[in-house]
């Protein structure tokens, strides 16, 4: 997705406030080269909020089962452990 930048209106306003022609289109060339490059979108939040819920799902499954099974071994130790004495 791109993100518009107004180089003309930027450039306008640099020339309004006392800046050649010639450096006003340059920062305006550069400001839409390099720093408009480097915006995140909101596809881009949306896409890496996507991957970050379905790792966050599968730590938690992962964690449920763990759980169970200490759980399950502990519950097998304490009966064997009562068996015994």
């Amino acid at each position: 997705m791109a993100f518009a930048f107004d180089s003309l209106g930027y450039a306008k306003h640099l020339r309004d406030s006392g800046i050649s022609q010639p450096q006003a289109e340059a920062h305006a060339e550069a400001a839409r080269m390099f720093i408009m490059a480097e915006l995140v979108t909101k596809a881009d939040l949306q896409a890496a909020l996507g991957q970050l819920d379905a790792k966050l799902d599968n730590l938690s499954l992962r964690l449920t089962v763990r759980l169970g099974v200490m759980l399950v071994a502990g519950i097998g130790a304490l009966a064997t452990i009562l068996k015994v004495t």
